[in-house]
């Protein structure tokens, strides 16, 4: 008698563990997210005597879209501007003036941009009031005349730069000049050619030795160009 009573016993003993380890089989199993294992025992709940497992995913982020960049930020940024090139002799017209007063001191050359198209006006005119450009002697410029911005001439616009021709009358260091003639710089120096200028009515007394002008500028100033 005692052994048909044991052997159910064991029987349902064996049942009951066979039937743990299959619910801890269950409950052991990781979710997967990007083939990494992530333990159940962290997002795991039990259902009580049901013995059904419910997993939670934890700690999983999702990536934010990567962003493109809009036309209106690729269009941001200016368009580089081209440099005006410098003006050659053949872009622009030279006249000569007299300032007031007598005797004449100074004159006023006037540089007209003929080209049909902007250029820069660079540095100051280079004289010449010999009979040739090459053997003339150089025209020195008067440093506080300088502009503080380039001098661009749009079509049609001029330019003007102060020249001292003497100290006042007309005596033996001065001589009569008819015509002159007017170079321009380039970028890298001065430019190829010269223009020759027709001296005002009368022509103009030059001393050679105290003869300056002034930088290029949109309008003579006060001061700067008084020299």
């Amino acid at each position: 008698m005692r052994t048909s009573i044991r052997r159910p016993a064991v029987l349902a003993a064996t049942a009951v563990a066979a039937l743990g380890l299959t619910l801890t089989a269950c409950g052991g199993e990781g979710t997967k997210d990007n083939g990494a294992a992530t333990p159940a025992a962290s997002g795991a709940s039990g259902s009580g005597a049901s013995g059904v497992v419910t997993t939670t995913r934890i700690g999983v982020k999702k990536k934010a879209p990567a962003k493109t960049p809009s036309k209106s930020s690729s269009n941001a940024a200016p368009k580089a501007r081209a440099k005006t090139p410098a003006c050659t002799v053949g872009d622009v017209k030279v006249s000569a003036a007299k300032q007031p007063g007598v005797p004449t001191t100074h004159i006023t050359l006037t540089a007209t941009n003929v080209s049909g198209r902007s250029c820069t006006l660079l540095q100051y005119p280079l004289l010449a009031f010999g009979e040739l450009p090459q053997t003339s002697k150089d025209v020195p410029p008067v440093a506080k005349s300088r502009p503080g911005t380039p001098i661009v001439l749009n079509a049609g616009t001029p330019a003007y730069a102060a020249v001292r021709i003497n100290n006042g009358g007309v005596d033996e260091k001065t001589h009569t000049v008819r015509s002159f003639y007017v170079n321009l710089f380039a970028a890298d120096g001065p430019a190829e050619g010269s223009e020759t200028v027709i001296a005002p009515k009368g022509g103009i007394a030059v001393d050679d030795a105290v003869a300056k002008t002034g930088y290029w500028t949109y309008e003579l100033r006060n001061g700067a160009d008084e020299f």
